[in-house]
């Protein structure tokens, strides 16, 4: 009965969203949500399958594109490639990927990126950092390589996140072969956890293991291209991907296994059952929220602006095959509600980031791929 009701309350959700669509303001289109009306505004276009967006100091926004361009938007322009990237193979999923400003970026101007690159027995996720100056990048340094590298151009993860210590934090996917995420003398299907210059903390959790490698922070991880920081416990919250369902949002602790491909909420493409055909296992951590049938989560942020200020502290999650963003309500840590989000754009959300301006930025994965805002409609 559980199911049959929420798979009603799913149906009134999406049939209200997909419905809201309202009269223009100001010569743009007003949608209607549960708690808010919105306007979405263009403001860049023709980016060929962006990745990731990271927002400077100065008002500018720096855009990853999956085939292998860094660019620049500022006051409604968007730059040329920026050079001084490293040599990046694009293919399949794999490409420029993900992000990150340095804590310190103000005053080291590191920008932090992943990328697909060739490496001995095919290809692999990169981890490296340049110093970025006024649309250069200089002084590049590779930082980490996940090993073993492979053939096939799949579930490389790369989202990268810093905590408040500090760490920088890096999902690698399964590069789909699942049994890799249970290993740990393997890169594959992990949470990693570094120091900024790439060196190893003495207290991560598999330091000590014998045969283990030690930048692994958790394992048994998909693909997540999803994490974030929670605004008041400053916990790591990460979602992946899961097969034909079972898609899941995880908090990460340190050491945890969290059971790709033993366990699982989802089912093969081929309608097979995964791993052992179990929901649970003593010893793999229960996801906190998950979808089936899966949505293809990608980007992740949880809103604390003022511009929606019912919105606050709701979780915002980009869907790739369902092209729409889900809107997770929460109370005492739980999933009580959600949302979808523009059904009637039909693109590809690729990321999903508050801006400075307390207004949510999204890139649409696409090949003619934009990048959007959502701003308040006033009641």
């Amino acid at each position: 009965m559980e199911f049959v009701m929420l798979r009603i309350a799913t149906f009134i959700t999406l049939a209200t969203v997909l419905l809201g669509c309202g009269p223009s303001a100001n010569g743009q289109q007003v949608f209607d949500s549960q708690e808010h009306r919105f306007t979405i505004e263009t403001l860049a276009e023709g980016l060929e399958h962006p990745w990731a967006l990271a927002f400077l100091p100065n008002g500018e926004v720096l855009i990853s594109e999956r085939p292998g361009r860094l660019r620049s938007w500022r006051d409604g322009r968007l730059s040329a490639p920026i050079p001084g990237l490293p040599a990046i193979h694009a293919s399949g999923q794999g490409g420029l990927m993900d992000l990150a400003l340095h804590p310190e970026f103000e005053e080291n101007r590191w920008l932090y990126f992943s990328y697909a690159a060739r490496h001995q027995g095919g290809s692999t996720t990169h981890v490296a950092r340049g110093r970025y100056h006024d649309g250069h990048l200089s002084e590049v340094e590779l930082l980490f390589i996940a090993l073993p590298a492979s053939q096939g151009g799949r579930h490389f993860g790369s989202r990268l996140l810093f905590d408040d210590a500090g760490y920088l934090f890096i999902t690698i996917g399964d590069r789909g072969e699942m049994p890799r995420a249970q290993r740990k003398d393997d890169h594959a299907g992990s949470t990693l956890r570094l120091h900024d210059d790439g060196r190893v903390p003495r207290d991560n959790p598999f330091v000590d293991t014998p045969g283990a490698l030690p930048e692994l922070y958790t394992i048994g991880n998909r693909n997540a291209q999803g994490m974030v920081l929670h605004p008041e416990t400053r916990e790591v919250w990460q979602h992946e991907h899961g097969p034909r369902g079972g898609d899941e949002i995880n908090i990460i602790h340190a050491g945890r296994n969290y059971g790709w491909p033993v366990i699982s909420h989802g089912i093969d493409y081929s309608g097979r059952k995964i791993g052992e055909g179990l929901r649970e296992k003593e010893g793999m951590e229960q996801p906190l929220h998950y979808w089936s049938p899966s949505i293809a989560p990608s980007g992740m942020s949880f809103y604390t602006g003022d511009a929606f200020p019912r919105w606050q502290g709701d979780l915002f999650v980009g869907a790739l095959v369902h092209r729409h963003v889900a809107r997770l309500v929460l109370e005492g840590g739980e999933v009580i509600h959600e949302e979808q989000l523009l059904r009637r754009l039909g693109k590809r959300i690729r990321d999903v980031r508050q801006g400075p301006d307390g207004k949510l930025w999204l890139l649409t994965d696409e090949r003619d791929g934009e990048m959007l805002r959502l701003s308040p409609v006033d009641d």
